[in-house]
């Protein structure tokens, strides 16, 4: 047992990204709220939705104040959000985790695909697709209490230049179902080999998203939150993660792998792992630097490491990481971290 420091309750939570829609946040904080500061007016109108083909005309005529309730039930096929809210006044999609995004099948298709910015998701569910839900260039973004399940390959994916997004107080097992080697539960960016494709060739700035409070796993079969080379600034914080079921394929072995920029891994708690509890990788020169990893309990029961640092690869090398001796790992074979501890 590798114990850092004494056992100890969390700190006070966060102010919610909700609270801070009501109070405003100043400061750093406020750059990282997933809507700007300002009050929230009450809702220009209320569209109720019981089917799948409401739900798409709501979605598609969708304006800046509206509240768009989804009586519980099934709603099958494929949908698209693409108009925005404002900062004052957020499109709301809500209801409760019986009301059910449900794809057409774990091998196509998302759940989701939101292309708007100013967005509140909140409480349903959302299962069997191909992708959970998907972000592309969709900015202030909330998704809170969310319910998401047996899915293909990733669950939620902040990409193609998709910031202050986040995500929150949400659910996500069983994922992979169709491809474990992308079965990842939260997914910052794109991967370099993916650059042509969504950004153009260059990186892929999804950046100073949050993944908040949240329980992901059991059988998230890849990374439980895997932030990719080219983003910069986001918060993990205050998540559980669950490792059993995790593949192994892809190189998926830790609940964390940050290959992205000046992130803060804070206060998580994982239980199961099969290699390492979080780690950083140097993918493209340049990236996987200045990360701060603090406060988290690593109960990794497996044979590497509480926290693997990259140093060095056939990328290059890295710089600026810390971990922090307020980290707590348990039954990690290799020890706490594979670099020195800061005080």
């Amino acid at each position: 047992m590798h114990v850092l420091r004494s056992r100890r309750t969390h700190s006070a939570p966060l102010i919610t990204a909700s609270l801070c829609l009501l109070m405003g946040c100043g400061g750093a904080a406020e750059e990282l709220t997933p809507l700007d500061t300002g009050e929230v007016k009450a809702a220009v109108r209320t569209v109720s939705v019981s089917t799948a083909n409401q739900l798409r005309t709501a979605l598609a005529d969708a304006q800046p104040g509206d509240r768009i309730v989804l009586a519980d039930g099934t709603y099958q096929g494929v949908f698209k959000a693409s108009n925005n809210g404002t900062a004052s006044q957020p499109i709301i999609l809500e209801g409760s985790a019986n009301a059910i995004l449900k794809g057409n099948g774990v091998a196509s298709g998302y759940n989701l695909n939101l292309l708007g910015d100013y967005w509140v998701l909140r409480g349903f569910t959302a299962t069997t697709a191909q992708k959970g839900i998907v972000l592309d260039g969709a900015n202030h973004n909330l998704l809170e209490g969310l319910t998401v399940k047996n899915i293909g390959m990733e669950a939620i994916h902040f990409r193609a230049f998709s910031s202050y997004n986040t995500v929150q107080n949400s659910t996500i097992t069983d994922t992979g179902v169709s491809n474990v080697s992308y079965g990842e539960g939260v997914y910052i960016g794109s991967a370099h080999s993916n650059w042509g494709s969504i950004s153009g060739g260059q990186p892929d700035k999804s950046d100073y998203n949050r993944v908040l409070n949240n329980k992901i796993g059991p059988n998230v079969r890849a990374e439980h939150v895997d932030i990719k080379e080219g983003t910069t600034g986001g918060e993990v914080s205050g998540n559980t993660f669950d490792g059993t079921g995790l593949s192994g394929e892809n190189a998926a072995d830790s609940w964390v792998d940050a290959k992205g920029n000046n992130y803060r891994i804070t206060n998580n708690r994982g239980t199961y792992s099969l290699l390492d509890g979080f780690q950083t990788h140097i993918a493209v020169a340049g990236w996987g630097n200045n990360n701060l990893f603090s406060g988290n309990t690593a109960d990794v029961r497996a044979s590497g490491y509480g926290f693997r640092i990259q140093l060095s690869g056939s990328a290059g090398t890295s710089t600026g990481n810390v971990v922090h001796q307020n980290n707590t790992v348990l039954n990690a074979s290799l020890g706490a971290a594979n670099i020195a501890l800061t005080p």
